[in-house]
């Protein structure tokens, strides 16, 4: 556990907190005018390894050789000049800061953090972190890398959990949730069932994965839920035909993969960032990550009864809730998550990733994300 201090006064900003990863949803904008929730657990903290926030530059001005020394193997819209290694924590963890006023950008619906630190250390007055809660952007405090100091407040090594307990614990994802967004009746907020944002930008994430796992050829998932969630756009942007590879769940708690499946849809720790391996991998195969609580969901999914029951619960039931809802719309993979991790593998180097890169109209984004 960890406090993290001014480096200016060294007063305490923050409750102590553990770190875990950072969500692949953590830079996620999703829709408009919705209202996201926190971003973090509290009582834990995530360090971003890339430049985040002001100032930006744009993506055509900067010479694909720092692209390529900043990991980035393709052009981009823009990218920040700000400094690595910010750390993001739930809003209700910070201490001893103070709002700056002219540096409140957005007000959309909140701050945006557009103007750059707008909490400053309520003893000095030295600007230390960014407060974000604009509609669409997820809720979060993200601390300035030079502006706070980590102080070790227990000296217990903290064991992150087995895949065993994890999958034991059994936090998965629901594939839907309740979106609340402004502007509804009267002005006011309104709700509707929808597919998860988490999942949207998991899908992301790992779709371009998929594609870069498939070396340009068909790819097929299992039925069901995974195929809701990635068939389409995989048959959307690969070619038709055989020879086709299959993509198969993999982890803890399933039954080893055959010998012959070259992609394994995989989890990734949520508190060390660590990808499944399997015990005796084939040298062929591709991991694909997903997001724990997504792979969990995917992998042993939790049932319902089709109508609420009376009485006792039965062995083995833990709620009788009817099940959610199933969206409207088609699952649609989040585009910014998307791209962001695609230009971040070197294969995309290859020309048919880069048309496929270069393909993705505003036109095929509203079809396919």
């Amino acid at each position: 556990m960890f406090v993290f201090v001014c480096a200016g006064c060294g007063i305490e900003l923050t409750a102590p907190v553990s770190q875990v990863a950072l969500p692949p949803h953590a830079h996620q904008k999703y829709g408009n005018g919705v209202q996201l929730p926190v971003l973090m657990e509290s009582g834990t903290f995530a360090v971003e390894p890339e430049p985040w926030g002001p100032p930006w530059r744009r993506g055509e001005d900067i010479d694909p050789d720092e692209l390529a020394a900043r990991g980035i193997h393709a052009p981009v819209a823009a990218l920040s000049d700000g400094v690595r290694g910010a750390v993001v924590i739930a809003p209700g963890d910070i201490r001893g800061t103070v709002l700056i006023p002219e540096k409140c950008g957005g007000y959309c619906c909140g701050l945006d953090g557009s103007d750059g630190p707008n909490l400053a250390c309520e003893a000095c007055g030295r600007p230390v972190a960014i407060r974000i809660d604009d509609c669409s952007l997820w809720q979060a405090v993200w601390l300035v890398p030079d502006a706070v100091h980590p102080i070790r407040v227990d000296d217990a090594d903290a064991v992150p959990l087995s895949w065993a307990a994890l999958t034991a614990e059994g936090r998965s994802t629901p594939p839907f949730e309740p979106i609340t967004g402004w502007g509804g009746p009267r002005l006011g907020t309104h709700h509707w069932w929808s597919w998860s944002p988490r999942w949207e930008a998991a899908a992301g994430w790992a779709l371009a994965h998929l594609l870069v796992a498939s070396d340009g050829r068909p790819v097929t998932v299992p039925d069901g839920l995974t195929a809701e969630v990635f068939q389409r756009a995989l048959d959307t942007l690969l070619p038709t035909g055989p020879p086709t590879r299959r993509a198969v769940l993999a982890g803890p708690g399933l039954a080893a993969p055959d010998a012959g499946v070259g992609i394994l849809l995989v989890p990734v720790h949520p508190q060390t960032g660590e990808t499944w391996t399997p015990s005796r991998p084939a040298a062929s195969a591709y991991l694909v990550p997903l997001p724990f609580g997504v792979w969990l969901w995917l992998a042993f999914p939790e049932q319902h009864l089709p109508a609420p029951a009376s009485g006792l619960m039965p062995d083995g039931v833990l709620r009788d809730d009817p099940p959610a809802p199933h969206p409207d719309s088609l699952f649609r993979a989040d585009p910014g998550v998307f791209q962001h991790t695609l230009v971040r593998l070197p294969a995309v180097r290859s020309p048919w990733l880069r048309d496929i890169l270069k393909a993705l109209t505003q036109d095929t984004r509203a079809r396919l994300f």
